[in-house]
């Protein structure tokens, strides 16, 4: 199995939930809609098994970063290439509106996306081994 130190992730939230967003693009961590729902995404807790969204981009070499805008809770996560930039922005706006239950991973780049999707995570026996 193949885990990101817990460092390599960014947290963005709404006060109903969290996600954590690995430097890869992917969305490695996810209960929707409150904390206490099921899993979406798990591979934070089981590589193999837990489920992920990834957006990433397709150049050949590249560096990472990610930083928030200035007093806010919008995490960018960027990849810079010798081919060229690319940016994935990800926030959870909390408005009346949306009740909390909206969750945003827009990707600004030539990219190639993956979804490795275990339906109710969380509920199935033996996911986490």
């Amino acid at each position: 199995m193949n885990y990101e130190p817990i460092e390599n992730y960014g947290i963005v939230g709404d006060l109903n939930t969290v996600a954590l967003i690995g430097l890869t693009g992917s969305v490695d961590f996810m209960c929707f809609p409150d904390f206490d729902s099921p899993s979406i995404f798990a591979r934070l807790l089981d590589s193999e098994k837990g489920g992920s969204f990834q957006i990433h981009p397709v150049f050949t070499k590249m560096k990472t970063k990610q930083l928030y805008l200035p007093d806010t809770n919008v995490l960018l996560t960027r990849f810079l290439s010798e081919d060229g930039v690319g940016e994935i922005t990800d926030f959870m706006p909390v408005e009346e509106l949306y009740n909390g239950k909206e969750f945003t991973h827009l990707g600004l780049i030539s990219a190639a996306y993956n979804l490795d999707k275990q339906l109710n995570d969380s509920r199935n026996k033996n996911v986490y081994s």
